[in-house]
């Protein structure tokens, strides 16, 4: 068979480019990669990826880190905002809940449930919001007005505390607070409907510069020695769960603004 005259199989080369060029849009749009808008829109990608770094944090695969990523910073205020944040606490509860049904309580007042108190018992919410939801490491942390401002309450964590109380738990109280803070940190408590509990520890002078995780972990040392059974332990950060002298079962609660090593 004879072949197609050169000026022929060239003009079927040519015509699609020309086309094309006409009309770029055509073919080319498909393979254009859409990066965040710089008008304050945020692309589904930019949101799944904080919901990753979200599940990095509270599982601790995200290991130590700095400070929450600016890019996150419409969607952790979302998350702590809207339902999902309520809706975490309470399955949390309910695991915790359940498994304290399960310890029998000698009656003897040494069988205890710990409790950190910011962003467990206590959440500041509202000075964070003020402060960039933690995102600048630059701003100092103001104490004066974080005691001022007024201090929010997880329903579902108040809830578990009343239950604990209810089942015969001794409730401990452990914060990384300083022991110059126990009136106002009292006050905070009250204020919000708690009371009841057994024992406030807070930083102590021998205490400061030491990290959370061996200050915590010193804590609950004492306890043991004391003859007291940690069954339980909740926490926000893993400094208050980790270490030595761990609880039978601890239960972490989120907290995407802030790591304490």
């Amino acid at each position: 068979m004879a072949s197609p005259p050169r000026a022929l199989s060239v003009s079927f080369f040519v015509l699609p480019l020309l086309a094309l060029l006409i009309n770029p849009a055509t073919s080319i749009r498909t393979s254009i990669i859409k990066l965040p808008r710089s008008d304050g829109s945020r692309s589904a990608a930019a949101d799944t990826y904080c919901e990753s770094w979200r599940l990095a944090v509270e599982t601790n695969n995200a290991g130590t880190w700095d400070v929450l990523p600016s890019s996150c910073v419409d969607s952790v205020a979302r998350y702590l905002n809207g339902d999902q944040y309520g809706s975490d606490y309470d399955v949390i509860v309910d695991y915790a809940l359940a498994f304290a049904k399960t310890v029998k309580i000698s009656g003897d007042g040494k069988d205890v449930w710990i409790f950190d108190i910011d962003e467990t018992l206590l959440t500041n919410i509202g000075y964070y919001k003020n402060h960039g939801y933690g995102v600048s490491r630059s701003e100092p942390f103001d104490s004066k007005s974080f005691n001022e401002i007024g201090h929010g309450i997880p329903q579902s964590q108040q809830r578990m505390y009343n239950a604990l109380k209810k089942l015969g738990f001794t409730i401990v109280l452990l914060t990384g607070r300083d022991e110059d803070q126990r009136n106002v940190t009292e006050t905070n408590l009250r204020d919000v409907g708690y009371s009841g509990w057994e024992r406030l520890i807070l930083r102590g002078p021998d205490d400061q510069g030491k990290s959370a995780t061996n200050y915590k972990s010193e804590q609950r040392s004492k306890l043991i020695d004391q003859g007291f059974k940690i069954h339980g332990n909740t926490g926000d950060q893993w400094s208050d769960l980790l270490g030595f002298a761990v609880a039978d079962r601890s239960f972490k609660v989120p907290n995407p603004m802030y790591y304490i090593p």
